[in-house]
């Protein structure tokens, strides 16, 4: 596939990398010489110096035989007008542009965005994206992660094994014997630096983080099983009032009447701004990084302390910070992946990385066969991927444990007319059944040729 990305910041470089290490043509374009050095020194991509929305930069990088762009830049209007021109002078067939103000993305001006005005056929809104997130963690504080897939039905969740575990150095296979009808299945181990896909005599072992794949209803009683039974958090501090932490408490105070919330603000202007915006929430101004802020905000009784800034080492320390004055969990935002390796080993609970979010919005729209959901895990070591089965799937029509599926790639939940069934070896997947699956970044490509539609066929 040929793709122009627009913009080589963090989250354009992002994209390139994932997209340059499977084999795709990627071009990359910013009007930065330094960023384009730099990815044209680390990664296999041509890179131009220049404006993303002018045609004969876009010209110069191929857009005339481009099978999509993305758009990526720090500015919105340059995103939007890089997707039309590449519509109207080089007809790319697919376009995505990340729009990060809300006011384009209000729903009575969705036509905007149609193919009659401004033909972008994925908007990515990371605000959204990242909140959705965070309010998902707070929902199951004992996970670390936590993806939905098949229209919210199914969950999958990374779950670490504490010392106290009940069911660590448990073989996977007792697992089904001691838990005959729990709706949910080990997909994937990470253990050290590997992720893996275990086999049913595998055991976890304490420190792992485990991904599960469950049935909506069934994962807090798979969370209990690993010895996870926080309630969901009510009682919210949030350093940061930027985007995502007013998206974070607007949605707080509408969906949970009874969530108590306080905003850390540092900017006084723009703490006195969300003031305006929202009704029962409490604004306090300062930094998050000084204790008798903290304390003001009551910290020590909160469930959650959420560090959402720009700032890494600023939301790792607010973290922390919090933690030892008493906060019984904390999540923050971690752009930088130097940092993931150690940031459990600092204190932190549950990290979000905003850019693999981005990505993961990105890959299901470059992915080949009928590709419904992608998340990407470990700094891309591994995706969950939703795909709907054709008729000329291979792994339609046979019993699961007479499929040969490769080692690496496990199916996690199937969907079928609004019911999910839980694999097990007699299990058939059948056409337009919606499947989950699990795969380490290896099998991808094996993943997709499953879901791809057979010249046969035709």
């Amino acid at each position: 596939m040929r793709v122009i990305v627009c913009g080589a910041g963090q989250v354009g470089y992002g994209i390139a990398e994932k997209l340059a290490a499977e084999q795709n043509d990627v071009t990359v374009i910013d009007s930065s010489p330094e960023l384009i050095n730099r990815i044209r020194e680390a990664l296999d991509v041509r890179g131009f110096v220049g404006h993303g929305a002018h045609p004969d930069v876009l010209s110069q990088a191929g857009a005339d035989q481009a099978d999509m762009i993305i758009a990526v830049t720090l500015y919105d209007e340059v995103n939007m007008v890089a997707c039309q021109v590449a519509h109207s002078l080089f007809a790319v067939p697919t376009k995505v542009a990340r729009v990060r103000a809300q006011s384009y993305l209000q729903p009575h001006w969705q036509d905007l965005f149609s193919r009659d005005h401004m033909p972008i056929d994925v908007i990515i809104s990371p605000e959204i994206e990242v909140g959705e997130m965070v309010l998902r963690r707070l929902a199951l504080p004992g996970a670390v992660e936590t993806v939905r897939f098949a229209d919210d039905k199914v969950v999958v969740v990374g779950v670490v094994c504490e010392p106290d575990c009940p069911i660590v150095d448990t073989p996977i296979r007792q697992l089904t014997e001691l838990f005959p009808d729990l709706g949910a299945v080990v997909v994937g181990i990470f253990r050290g630096n590997t992720l893996f896909v275990p086999h049913i005599n595998d055991a976890m072992l304490e420190g792992d983080l485990v991904y599960v794949a469950a049935r909506r209803e069934q994962v807090a009683r798979t969370l209990g099983i690993f010895g996870h039974e926080e309630p969901e958090a009510n009682r919210v501090v949030v350093a940061g009032g930027g985007n995502i932490g007013l998206y974070v408490a607007k949605a707080l105070e509408q969906r949970h009447a009874g969530s108590k919330v306080k905003i850390i603000e540092a900017s006084r202007e723009r703490a006195i701004d969300i003031a305006d915006g929202l009704k029962r929430t409490v604004i306090l101004h300062g930094s998050a990084l000084d204790q008798a802020i903290l304390t003001e905000a009551d910290v020590r009784h909160a469930d959650t302390m959420i560090a959402l800034t720009n700032d890494d080492e600023a939301n790792i320390l607010t973290s922390v910070m919090a933690k030892k004055l008493g906060c019984r969990r904390n999540l923050c935002l971690i752009n930088n992946t130097s940092y993931h390796a150690f940031a459990r080993a600092l204190g932190i609970d549950a990290h979000i990385n905003p850019r693999a979010v981005t990505v993961s919005k990105v890959l299901r729209h470059v992915r080949r066969g009928r590709i419904r959901g992608v998340h990407s895990l470990q700094n891309g070591s591994a995706e969950v991927i939703e795909a709907e089965a054709l008729e000329t799937s291979p792994l339609v029509g046979k019993p699961l444990r007479e499929l040969d599926v490769p080692d690496g790639i496990r199916i996690g939940a199937i969907y079928r007319a609004g019911n999910v069934i839980i694999p097990r070896g007699d299990t058939q997947i059948l056409a337009n059944d919606r499947v989950v699956i699990f795969t380490v970044g290896g099998r991808v490509r094996q993943v997709e040729r499953m879901f791809r539609v057979s010249l046969e066929f035709f």
